[in-house]
């Protein structure tokens, strides 16, 4: 269809570095593409961004029963969202064992020979869909490789980093490396006044199908296809190795979801403005210095001790917003409630006296009074039975669905997951996973 760019999401993974946020109970993990997040799935975030840059056209690749039917109750067949979506087929599922091989397999079930835009849903993208075409079609590519450059101290231990020629086609890759195989392979960065950044996968990809296909065709390539055969570590080394160009261009920012602090990180970023096209479509903040969002029913919605509006409580100073904040619908304020770099979801209650910083809380969650969470996650439906001389603490923590802690507990880089009753405790070691009953009895 001429310039058309198709959208394939990869909606296949399970998720299991963003747990709790994952779970709604500690044995039913929900798809990584329905995360909240600033107010909607991510996978809608996908969509919209992309819509909004001309594809009209997507195919989600999903992943078992509940991944399947979670997605499409999300996005349906694209009616909502002006674009038409298709699914892969569940009897194929075998075949989706890894990114890689899941695209590959499915290029060729939906017999697709333009070109295609391929999108995690773990992440969240600042893109310009243009400049990536120019670059793939400038360096003929079969794929192109969407970059963000990063510091030799970021990259350390994280990241994969290509190398590249000065024609921006990748000539290596080297996962993950320590910081002082950096500054081996790349000697400039160690130098002492180097800010140099370097390009790393972010994981979109831009892609020949047709050419793709054919170069999947090769007898080896068929037999690493029926293992777990990833896109960074596996099919983009093949490809390059094989002498198939393959070119790396930058994109503006990408901002990971796929564990609870790079979640929290990318929520800061975007609710301070460092995602245009996101900033765009949350639409105009209900105040412009400090930056927040309000729904209109929650400027509306008078609290339970004065009775009065937020939209009140705002103007008289006895609720502090922002900057960086939004607060859903019908959600309840209290008095003396300081919140800021937050993200409020719908139907929550933030009572009397709470300070929340750079926090997110979803759906019908409670959190009590005078209760101090920072760095955290408190997921749908919990319930933080903070009080005044009693108050719960929250640092760099998670919190799962329906969880319920009460007065007195202080967690500090601990994982609550849902559905558990967590009493007064306090001191337990940072890296904790309460995952069930009997991990709340050992500490206890």
């Amino acid at each position: 269809m001429g310039d058309e760019t198709l959208g394939i999401i990869l909606a296949g993974g399970r998720g299991e570095r963003a747990k709790p946020l994952t779970l709604a109970s500690a044995d039913y993990i929900r798809s990584k593409a329905l995360i909240p997040f600033v107010g909607r799935s991510v996978v809608e975030w996908l969509v919209e961004s992309c819509r909004d840059q001309g594809i009209r056209r997507f195919y989600v690749i999903a992943q078992g029963a509940e991944n399947h039917s979670q997605i499409k109750l999300v996005l349906g067949h694209g009616e909502r969202f002006g674009v038409e979506i298709h699914y892969s087929r569940a009897r194929l599922d075998r075949y989706n064992v890894g990114s890689g091989a899941a695209t590959l397999h499915n290029l060729e079930q939906w017999d697709l020979a333009g070109r295609a835009l391929v999108l995690p849903v773990d992440s969240v993208f600042e893109f310009d869909l243009r400049r990536l075409k120019d670059a793939h079609d400038a360096a003929d590519a079969v794929v192109t490789v969407a970059s963000v450059g990063r510091t030799p101290e970021e990259i350390a231990g994280k990241y994969g980093v290509m190398q590249t020629s000065p024609d921006g086609l990748v000539s290596g890759f080297v996962e993950k490396p320590t910081l002082d195989r950096v500054h081996r392979i790349f000697p400039e960065t160690s130098l002492p006044s180097s800010v140099r950044t370097l390009p790393t996968n972010a994981g979109m990809y831009l892609v020949d199908c047709g050419r793709l296909r054919l170069a999947a065709r090769n007898p080896e390539m068929i037999r690493l296809a029926q293992q777990r055969l990833d896109w960074g570590g596996d099919l983009l080394p093949w490809l390059v190795g094989r002498g198939l160009p393959v070119a790396a261009a930058p994109i503006d920012r990408l901002g990971d979801l796929g564990s609870i602090a790079d979640y929290l990180a990318t929520l800061g970023d975007v609710l301070g403005g460092r995602y245009a096209w996101m900033r765009k479509a949350m639409g105009e903040p209900t105040s412009a210095d400090p930056p927040y969002w309000i729904h209109e029913s929650s400027l509306r919605t008078k609290d339970s001790v004065t009775g009065t509006t937020l939209a009140q409580k705002i103007s008289e100073g006895s609720v502090v917003i922002g900057p960086a904040v939004r607060i859903g619908r019908n959600a309840e304020i209290g008095p003396g409630v300081k919140l800021r770099f937050s993200d409020i979801g719908d139907g929550v209650d933030v009572d009397e006296g709470a300070r929340l910083s750079r926090t997110a809380i979803g759906d019908s969650a409670v959190v009590g009074p005078y209760a101090r969470i920072t760095d955290s996650y408190v997921g749908p439906m919990a319930r933080v039975h903070s009080e005044r001389d009693n108050p719960v603490r929250l640092v760099h923590s998670a919190i799962g669905e329906a969880a319920d802690l009460r007065p007195g507990t202080r967690l500090s880089g601990v994982s609550v997951y849902p559905r558990l009753r967590v009493p007064a405790v306090t001191g337990l070691p940072t890296g904790t996973h309460l995952t069930s009953s009997d991990d709340i009895l050992h500490w206890i």
